[in-house]
């Protein structure tokens, strides 16, 4: 018999990946063994946020959870992966009241032997992207005059992570982005991320502080989409939300693979 995951607690102990102090690191998404990522971890509580999640808001905490099943059934599948890509700005438009929504970025990752690097799980807490890469990829995406229009207003970069099955293995986890501070925040350079685009990808890697507070949903099931805020040009907004995978104890040596897709979108206000 099915758990009721609902009803079911589960804080842990568990080591999270940060990078040193003051480093900056470079990433080659397709090369790991060449990249410079000089990590330390550190133990932390992750915190069950399953009744919590009607109190989240993007003002408070930078995330919200979406209790919603998904449209498609087959990440795979070209058009399926259209439908849900509209979805998923569809979703961000209805959430955030912004004129207008696009995207870039859908990965599928697992954890699986033999995965590519490109599609592996991040194991390092982390932001995903800054000022820079949402420049970069509004000037790629829209037409130079409403590129530079969009740009000179508020606009916001929100992430999109669904499973694609329930999660055993590497699941996924949020740093409450109200208890990141800027001065835990240090550079970091992705080359050749998100399909090899010709420029690098800027965002954060995160400093430990014992003031973060770290979130996850044990079990995750395929209709509970996290939605989480990465930047905002308002700078006294919350921002920010660091997150990574990370191994909880006793998770069984034959659990399944974590399957998972997500997606960048870029929020523009009036």
């Amino acid at each position: 018999m099915q758990q009721d995951y609902e009803t079911i607690t589960c804080d842990v102990e568990a080591e999270i990946r940060y990078i040193v102090r003051g480093e900056k690191a470079t990433f080659y998404a397709g090369d790991r063994d060449r990249s410079y990522w000089p990590g330390e971890d550190h133990l932390v509580t992750v915190h069950d946020i399953r009744a919590e999640k009607d109190r989240l808001a993007f003002d408070r905490n930078g995330f919200v959870i979406v209790d919603e099943a998904s449209p498609v059934s087959d990440y795979a599948d070209e058009h399926q992966m259209e439908r849900y890509v509209r979805y998923c700005e569809d979703t961000v438009k209805r959430l955030t009241g912004a004129s207008k929504v696009i995207s870039f970025g859908a990965i599928r990752r697992t954890n699986a032997t033999g995965t590519h690097g490109h599609n592996q799980p991040a194991n390092g807490a982390h932001v995903d992207y800054g000022a820079k890469t949402v420049g970069d990829y509004t000037r790629l995406l829209l037409p130079e005059d409403e590129a530079a229009e969009r740009l000179s207003r508020r606009h916001m970069l929100f992430n999109l992570w669904r499973p694609i099955t329930m999660v055993e293995s590497a699941p996924f986890a949020l740093c409450d982005a109200s208890t990141v501070k800027r001065e835990d925040l240090f550079p970091s350079e992705i080359v050749g991320g998100l399909g090899g685009v010709d420029f690098s990808l800027w965002g954060w890697n995160l400093a430990y502080s014992p003031d973060h507070r770290w979130c996850w949903l044990p079990h995750q099931q395929t209709d509970e989409m996290m939605v989480f805020k990465l930047f905002d040009t308002d700078d006294e907004a919350v921002q920010y939300t660091a997150h990574t995978s990370f191994n909880p104890p006793d998770v069984p040596h034959d659990a399944a693979p974590r399957q998972s897709i997500e997606l960048r979108t870029i929020a523009y206000f009036d």
